[in-house]
């Protein structure tokens, strides 16, 4: 290094670098033309400690590693590219590893601020690169941590809604250029804040820690995950649009979320439910995404909590629905509109009546009748299901008091109403209001019963005990953690799921292992069971040789009105001979709707007449031969291939390539959906395509061949 002349002294330029850099500007380095750093400055030397004299000789690709820009978005990689390029790059921030010096030789990692220009001889040949280094470990510290608590939950250590928005808008945007999809994951806690009312703020905060951690688990690396707030969780998923996929995804999360918690020695159970929308199906920019996820996680939790729903059109319509039952609900009990019926649960070996289940009805004086299973989860959702509870348990009470001694009535118990603390009482006076001898009441109790604090359900279950009650565990098999409760629980019935029952005959199920199972474990418990769902003679006899000890289900009767039990007891007839189809059939739903079909390049308009997982029926089309391929437009870009395996002069039986799946609200859906983009690009008639603007319109045909079959209006 030459040495420069000013007035009659000489100094070094090496002298004036080490002064600069003495001075706190900066340290020094240099590669060769091979970009392998040759030259280190003292004080960058001295900063690295021991281990800075192994960075001597190692490519410079590898000593600086770029890192994420301090507010936690990704950095573009681009100093491999700039050194390949011999081009300048300032102030670029990078991460340097070195080992360490101490005893436990832990490596050391600073971050340095670096700017570097390429060098070149006389002759214009690049012989590496000149660079300066600032070291700003500390600052770039605080500006992390400052990154950290913007972008992510300090509770959790997950995402935080604010970095979940900038992801998703990202990701749409990525989708929308490449023509990916991406699903939108939304999830709250079922009962969390009891957690917090019994066990206390310091708990549910543990809580919420385990759930990521379970989050954690089951993602890995397929998405990432966020919490928005208090006990409301998102995932991102990119590239999934399986509707078959995240159903399974979204049953391990439940799964994995519901099993119980340890908190400061006490054990405590949340469940889940999950709401999931898919761009660009559902939408394509970040707020439609979350609205339409929003609305399909309130589906989930109306339809009974610790389910999966995925978004449809008609759920925002739904949801205004429920806002005008919720209303009309409350005065529902004033007004009289309320009424009870009874179904019996039957023995399958004499055919006569030991109990009656009440199940409640709502009849407006100015409607038609509600559903039990639209205005019961919807009760479930504000504290009305605790005041219907409570009347339809004295009701109960009163009617079952006037029957033969023999019967007893089962009554259904909600969580809410459950974990009321003033739940025994209400029980007691409903006895005594009615003279109903405790022995002959039923309260069947679901497992949700079990989510929060268990110590305060141990004591609800002992009061219920002294009383003389009987006590059915409900929809046995699936909940939270069904064997663990039978342990703990004074349980004298269970109540085999009907989801067990239905198709228990079919091959290839292991639904009647699981009904033996059950049926083993109640009797080793000293229990009683009820087999639910009963419909087809096949069934009833599976069950029966099976072991179940009583049947409820339309093999024997629908819910009868008390009137008819009574008008029953005048004649002391309570033997039900059972009555049904003699073998089980896939569940078909019936329809009336328009739906499309399309053969070859045409779009035809037909009535779809029901719909089962593996086919379906359409009237509407004429001349169509059995053997013929068709597909199915469902609406909502769900296209079901087919072929024709039935064919009468205007109607046709279906058989669908692939089988569908179901919606999580007793509906079927399609794995997969097809974007209109993909319509066209496959050359698709027009008219099987929604409204909308399709670049690929122009170069479309509206038809390429004769039409080769009849609408015929149905």
């Amino acid at each position: 290094m030459q040495d420069i002349a000013v007035g009659g002294s000489t100094v070094s330029r090496t002298d004036i670098l080490g002064q600069v850099e003495a001075v706190g500007v900066g340290s020094f380095w240099a590669t060769d033309e091979e970009g392998r750093l040759v030259y280190l400055s003292a004080k960058a030397l001295d900063a690295l400690g021991g281990g800075g004299e192994s960075l001597i000789g190692r490519p410079l690709v590898e000593i600086f590693s770029e890192v994420q820009q301090a507010n936690g978005e990704e950095a573009q990689r681009t100093l491999g590219f700039q050194l390949r390029s011999h081009s300048r790059f300032d102030n670029m921030i990078v991460r340097v590893d070195v080992a360490g010096d101490d005893e436990t030789g832990q490596r050391q990692t600073r971050w340095w601020r670096v700017s570097g220009k390429p060098y070149k001889d006389g002759n214009d040949r690049f012989c590496g690169y000149r660079g300066s280094s600032i070291d700003i470990t500390a600052e770039y510290g605080r500006q992390l941590e400052a990154a950290q608590h913007s972008q992510f939950d300090p509770l959790t250590g997950l995402a935080n809604r604010r970095r979940m928005g900038s992801r998703l808008s990202a990701m749409l945007t990525a989708c929308k250029g490449a023509g990916r999809s991406c699903a939108l994951v939304m999830l709250d806690l079922d009962r969390f804040k009891q957690v917090n009312d019994t066990l206390g703020h310091p708990a549910g905060d543990e809580l919420l820690k385990q759930v990521a951690d379970r989050l954690k688990t089951v993602i890995k690396d397929r998405g990432e995950i966020g919490r928005l707030g208090g006990d409301e969780f998102q995932i991102i998923l990119p590239d999934i649009d399986d509707r078959g996929d995240l159903t399974g995804l979204a049953g391990r999360i439940i799964q994995m979320i519901s099993q119980p918690y340890s908190i400061n020695g006490k054990r405590a159970i949340v469940g889940t439910s999950v709401g999931v929308a898919i761009a660009p199906y559902d939408g394509v920019e970040s707020d439609e995404l979350n609205a339409a996820a929003d609305l399909a996680l309130y589906a989930a939790k109306g339809s009974g909590r610790g389910l999966c729903r995925f978004y449809t059109a008609d759920l925002r319509e739904s949801a205004e629905l429920d806002s005008r039952i919720e209303e009309n609900l409350r005065d529902a009990l004033v007004k009289g509109e309320m009424r009870m019926n009874y179904q019996p649960l039957v023995s399958p070996h004499d055919h006569t009546v030991h109990a009656f289940e009440a199940l409640m009805r709502w009849e407006p004086e100015d409607g038609r009748p509600v559903s039990p299973a639209k205005f019961i989860p919807i009760a479930e959702q504000t504290d009305l299901i605790v005041q219907l509870g409570g009347w339809a348990l004295r009701q109960a009470c009163e009617d079952a008091v006037q029957w033969p001694t023999q019967l007893r009535v089962a009554v259904n118990v909600s969580a809410k109403q459950f974990m009321n603390a003033d739940f025994p009482k209400v029980v007691a006076a409903a006895l005594a209001g009615s003279g109903l001898e405790p022995n002959r009441l039923d309260l069947e109790i679901t497992e949700s019963v079990f989510v929060g604090d268990v110590e305060a359900v141990d004591k609800t279950f002992a009061a219920l005990k002294r009383l003389g009650v009987r006590l059915v565990m409900d929809d046995f098999g699936t909940g939270y953690s069904s064997l663990g409760y039978l342990n703990r629980a004074p349980f004298d019935k269970i109540k085999i799921d009907q989801s067990f029952v239905h198709g228990c005959t079919e091959g290839g199920t292991t639904n009647p292992a699981i009904i033996s199972a059950i049926v083993a474990l109640a009797k080793a418990l000293g229990m009683e069971t009820v087999a639910e769902g009963v419909e087809a003679m096949d069934e009833l006899a599976l069950v029966t040789e099976r072991g179940a000890d009583l049947i409820q289900g339309y093999i024997y009767s629908r819910p009868l009105t008390h009137d008819a039990i009574m008008e029953r007891s005048g004649t002391e007839n309570f033997v039900f001979p059972p009555s049904g189809p003699p073998r089980y059939r896939a569940g078909r739903m019936n329809f009336f709707r328009k739906i499309g079909v399309i053969h070859e390049d045409h779009y035809y308009k037909a009535m779809l007449r029901n719909l089962s997982r593996t086919g379906a029926w359409i009237e509407g089309l004429a001349g169509v031969p059995e053997g013929t391929d068709l597909i199915l437009d469902l609406g909502g870009g769900q296209l079901a291939v087919s072929k024709v395996v039935r064919a009468a002069e205007a109607a046709q039986g279906l058989k669908f390539e692939t089988a569908l799946i179901g919606d999580g609200n007793d509906g079927l859906m399609t794995r997969h959906r097809v974007s209109p983009y993909a319509l066209a690009t496959a050359g698709m008639p027009l008219a099987a395509l929604p409204a909308g603007s399709y670049p690929l319109a122009e170069q479309m045909s509206a038809s390429r061949s004769p039409r080769k079959f009849f609408e015929v209006e149905v």
